[in-house]
């Protein structure tokens, strides 16, 4: 991530601390995906990118291509002793499943292996 676009997440969307992944050790256990066509349909594409781009303005989100803008990444929740618990792998242009996260914290507050 590029450091400019880190400090805008964290001023205007997330304001908890920050891992940055210099190594991208993150983008490696997600299989450092770049962004692809999830389909070869014009109609589609322009469709889902408008409605995208609706959710981010929404959010008054804004993003750029800068860094590792075009690799998928996801979220990965640890527990208490570092060991990953749950992991949630990015699928642009769709909704997070926020109960899921939710959820996955939950089970790592109380000390539970699973959801």
């Amino acid at each position: 991530v590029d450091d400019e676009g880190l400090v805008e997440f964290y001023e205007k969307s997330f304001t908890f601390p920050i891992y940055k992944d210099e190594n991208l050790t993150f983008y490696e256990f997600f299989g450092k995906k770049k962004l692809g066509l999830t389909s070869y349909n014009p109609l589609r594409l322009y469709r889902g990118y408008k409605k995208m781009m609706k959710r981010i303005n929404a959010k008054g989100l804004s993003g750029n291509l800068v860094g590792e803008g075009m690799v998928q990444g996801g979220i990965i929740v640890f527990d208490k002793n570092g060991q990953p618990n749950f992991a949630y792998v990015e699928d642009t242009g769709k909704e997070f499943p926020v109960e899921d996260l939710l959820s996955a914290v939950k089970a790592v507050k109380e000390g539970r292996d699973e959801l």
